[in-house]
């Protein structure tokens, strides 16, 4: 259901954007079949940039923080992720979600990412699943990218990628939240 109401949040906003435009009369562009895995893979590559520019910009000594550490009156934040889980729970959705892209099975043990400690660590674990979500982008064909992974559901492969970057980009704006709760001005914002 999450899913369907991300892929729902960006029709909307397409439409938008392109309603907003009004007369603007746009030249007819000829009909031409695109290249799924180009499409998917600059999403995952625009992703990728603002998550690990995020991701580094955080200190090494900053890798353990949440929220509850400022004793805000009356708040609870009883459960949530480190600033350091938040990565590594990134690293481990990039190599599930595209093993699913793929139908293969990763070859690293994706639990094992979970107990990293150290900035470097995480960060190279979370460099290392993006390579692979980039390969299982490029598997992407115009002859596959519509086709189901499961019988009785609406997913596709191509969809999948995208969820992915979706997925993602959920915890990397708790990620620019505790950058801004250490005083850090999130990368992309600095631009």
């Amino acid at each position: 259901m999450r899913k369907i109401l991300v892929l729902a949040a960006l029709a909307a906003t397409t439409f938008g954007a392109h309603a907003q435009m009004g007369n603007m009369k746009m030249p007819a562009a000829a009909a031409v079949a695109g290249d799924p895995a180009k499409a998917d893979d600059s999403m995952l590559t625009d992703f990728e940039g603002e998550f690990m520019a995020a991701a580094k910009a955080m200190p090494a000594d900053k890798y353990s923080f949440t929220p509850a550490s400022l004793n805000i009156p009356g708040a609870k934040f009883d459960g949530v992720r480190t600033f350091g889980e938040e990565v590594t729970h990134v690293a481990q959705a990039n190599y599930s979600i595209y093993a699913g892209l793929m139908g293969a099975k990763p070859d690293v043990d994706v639990k094992a990412i979970g107990n990293l400690k150290s900035k470097d660590e995480i960060v190279a674990a979370a460099t290392a699943s993006f390579a692979y979500a980039h390969k299982a982008i490029a598997t992407l064909t115009a002859a596959n990218s519509n086709m189901t992974l499961r019988a009785g559901h609406a997913d596709t492969k191509s969809s999948l990628g995208a969820y992915g970057v979706a997925h993602g980009f959920d915890h990397y704006g708790q990620m620019v939240e505790y950058l801004r709760m250490n005083g850090i001005v999130p990368p992309a914002s600095a631009k």
